[in-house]
């Protein structure tokens, strides 16, 4: 290099050139890879619903996930009233377009919690809620639920599937979460989700039953058919994953709308 070409003036212009170069680069592709982001979203949100109903094979490619999500029909509830609602009558052009995680942030759509009434830890909550259905034929055999309750370090955000009689587990799973890997974590366990097919959330008095058990569940004991063992280790998790499942399981989440599945009422559609 030559002596001009040490001046500190053109050492500035060169730094100064290539931050730019790299500041395009960087933003290029953040835009041009936030379509495929938003898709693999997508997808993967998919496939945990899936998953949660059962309807997944365990490496699903993606042409299963679309295929099998194919079957599904998306409604929209008023968890007031747990009627459906059509999207247009509340401000959105399709289903797909209702977001329910924007929703619970509108004033226009959501509804502050005392915290009294504030099990789950979410400070507000939606008026409307997107359920999915699985029908065979014109059957209704599964409903699919969104759930959200605080753990230990985050907001949990995943699906229950029931089966048509409105307490019978199919399946539980969360998509998202921040809590500790190898403890609160095990949310994701698949060993610890296989304890949920088959257990019942409510009591004969349609109360919520469901929980969680420290140290583990004693299958002789009478309420073994309501309890899975609680993640070891972990019993904030434990204790927010069932406070969570009794929140959404209450009158003021889907308890209005599962007596209408379980009466038949919300499988004609």
């Amino acid at each position: 290099m030559s002596k001009s070409n040490d001046s500190i003036q053109k050492t500035v212009i060169v730094a100064l050139a290539l931050c730019i170069v790299c500041s395009i680069f960087v933003s290029a592709s953040v835009v041009l890879l936030k379509p495929i982001q938003v898709q693999n979203k997508t997808l993967n949100l998919k496939e945990n619903i899936l998953r949660a109903a059962g309807m997944l094979s365990a490496a699903p490619t993606k042409k299963e996930v679309e295929e099998k999500f194919a079957q599904i029909t998306p409604k929209i509830v008023d968890l007031d009233t747990g009627k459906y609602v059509e999207p247009k009558d509340i401000g959105f052009e399709s289903v797909d377009a209702f977001d329910q995680k924007k929703s619970s942030q509108n004033p226009a759509l959501s509804k502050v919690l005392p915290s009294g009434e504030d099990l789950a830890g979410i400070k507000r909550r939606e008026r409307y809620a997107k359920v999915y259905l699985v029908k065979e034929g014109d059957k209704l055999t599964r409903v699919i639920l969104p759930i959200k309750g605080y753990g230990l370090w985050s907001t949990l955000y995943g699906f229950l599937a029931l089966k048509a009689d409105g307490d019978s587990v199919v399946g539980l799973g969360f998509y998202e979460h921040g809590e500790t890997p190898g403890l609160g974590g095990e949310v994701d366990n698949p060993n610890w989700k296989s304890q949920w097919p088959g257990k019942e959330v409510y009591d004969d008095n349609f109360d919520v039953a469901v929980r969680l058990v420290k140290g583990g569940v004693n299958p002789s004991a009478s309420d073994a058919k309501y309890s899975v063992d609680a993640l070891s280790g972990a019993s904030l998790t434990s204790r927010g994953v069932e406070n969570l499942l009794h929140y959404w399981l209450s009158e003021s989440g889907f308890k209005t709308y599962l007596e209408r599945v379980r009466s038949g009422e919300a499988g004609n559609v």
